[in-house]
This record gives structure tokens, C-alpha cells and sequence, in this order.
């Protein structure tokens, strides 16, 4: 349950980091999303809307979520997450092949992280004139779980743990 009597704290973006799960030899690894110009996550609810014959007005319901991160980078070079999607796009892994999770942590209070499968779907790169850049979509591939992230190298990797009983 919230504090409700502390003061009140923005959290600043950089707080809030995104972690990309590589595939391994030794399973999936990891790392901050480091370098991207652009993650920004859209809900895109699902909707239901009609309209009653003996009403005036329409209704409307969410049934379900279709949840998604826009991103872009600029490219680098010895970024793992990085040349993971390149290696997608220029591959053009189809299914399976092109699904990763994601772990999202609120570094300003570490009992928020959530963790979900998306489908990398890669849209357009080289598209600016100075730095090579890539950009897409990632788009969910089911429930999201609560998880613990814990970093021993101030938040460049995390190792991921379950919580159990807890979806959110």
C-alpha cells in the first residue's frame, strides 16, 4: 500500500529503464536499452462501442489491450541490444524468431518491474541524413508479469526473478 502521508516525488525519465532479454548460449541475458532516441508505450485499447435503440447516446467498453513500445536508436557499435535488432531486421526473422522480453524498471523504486514478450517488428532505417538509425515497433505477445530485477553493475544488466502469484 502507498505511502500516503510522504512527499510527493516526480520521477524522472532516465529513472526508468528498459531492459532487453538477448538470446544466449547460456539462456537470455539482459541488458539496458542504451541509446535509443525513442520508447514510448501505447496501451491501444481495445474497444466496444453501441448504441441501444431506445438510447441517445453510444457506450463504449475496453475489452482488452493491444500494449506496444514505439522505438528508434541511432546506431552503435558493441550495444548487444542493439545489434539484436538490427540482426532481426536485416534478417527478417519471422515468429518466434523475432519475440523477446522486455523488463521495465522504475530504478526510483525497485518493487516496480514488469516484464512481458513483444514481437519485434521493425519499420524504417537510414533514415537520417548524419547517423544511421533504425526504428519500429514492439508489439506484446501476452500477459505482462511482475518480477524482481536486481543489478550489481549499476544498471546495465539485470538478473530477472519471479514473484509469485502476481500478474498485473
Amino acid at each position: 500500500m502507498a505511502d500516503t502521508t510522504a512527499t510527493p516525488k516526480i520521477v524522472e525519465r532516465h529513472k526508468v529503464l528498459a531492459f532487453y532479454g538477448v538470446p544466449t548460449d547460456d539462456g537470455v541475458k539482459y541488458y539496458r536499452m542504451s541509446k535509443f532516441t525513442q520508447f514510448s508505450h501505447s496501451k491501444n485499447p481495445i474497444e466496444y462501442s453501441r448504441q441501444y435503440v431506445d438510447e441517445p447516446f453510444q457506450q463504449t467498453d475496453v475489452v482488452g489491450f493491444a500494449p506496444s513500445y514505439a522505438y528508434a536508436f541511432d546506431k552503435h557499435t558493441n550495444l548487444p541490444v542493439q545489434k539484436d535488432i538490427i540482426d532481426i531486421t536485416d534478417g527478417e526473422l519471422l515468429g518466434d524468431d523475432a519475440v523477446r522480453s522486455i523488463v521495465l524498471v522504475d530504478t526510483s523504486n525497485t518493487s516496480d518491474a514488469y516484464m512481458r514478450d513483444y514481437s519485434v517488428i521493425p519499420n524504417t532505417e537510414g533514415d537520417n541524413i548524419n547517423i544511421y538509425t533504425y526504428s519500429g515497433n514492439l508489439k506484446a505477445r501476452g500477459e505482462k508479469t511482475r518480477v524482481t530485477a536486481m543489478s550489481i553493475d549499476n544498471w546495465q544488466t539485470i538478473t530477472v526473478g519471479t514473484v509469485s502469484g502476481t500478474s498485473d
